[in-house]
């Protein structure tokens, strides 16, 4: 059995120019799951904000970035739009008006997978990060959006929820203020 993680991260809402997105042409990567078995991963709100700060922050501290603080507010956006996600089967970025925040979003077989495993699929893309400004910051064009959100120097909070329907669960992280800015580095936010 399999699952799909998509990486996908965005700058949303509106700028004023020249501040513009990274482009998303990023294929989704295919991850076979853990065999069937053993108990499925431990879930809860509580589990999900201390699993998405420490490791998130565990990348901060990496490049000397301020750590993230949990943020309700994000949470509630990210919570809502992940049961958008799992009711209609899509799984694209959301479009907002107003304040712009970062999104990061995994999707993969519901209950295959730890919250840990969830973060860290984005962390692994620091592989493919070479410091300099966005987009020129990858190693042959593979992705690295989600890990530059998340490592960004300026962003100051983050909220995160998993919504679920039969088949998937969705993981949906909001940021704030927003990364991934083109023609910016990570480190300078």
């Amino acid at each position: 059995m399999k699952a799909i993680l998509f990486p996908l991260a965005l700058l949303l809402g509106a700028c004023s120019p020249p501040v513009a997105s990274m482009p998303q042409s990023e294929a989704p990567a295919v991850i076979t799951e853990r065999m069937p078995g053993g108990p499925p991963p431990a879930r809860g709100e509580q589990l999900l904000r201390d699993v998405m700060l420490s490791r998130q922050n565990a990348a901060r501290r990496a490049v000397d970035a301020p750590p993230l603080v949990w943020n309700e507010a994000l949470v509630a956006s990210a919570r809502s739009y992940a049961r958008e996600l799992a009711v209609s089967g899509r799984f694209e970025h959301a479009r907002q008006s107003g304040v712009p925040q970062g999104e990061n979003l995994w999707i993969g077989t519901r209950g295959a997978f730890s919250y840990r495993e969830m973060v860290d699929a984005w962390i692994a893309e620091r592989a493919d990060y070479v410091p300099g400004p966005v987009p020129q910051n990858s190693r042959n064009g593979k992705p690295v959006g989600h890990y530059t959100q998340m490592i960004w120097r300026s962003t100051r909070a983050v909220g995160c929820a998993v919504a679920a329907n039969r088949q998937n669960e969705v993981l949906v992280c909001r940021y704030s203020p927003a990364g991934n800015v083109v023609g910016r580095r990570p480190d300078m936010g």
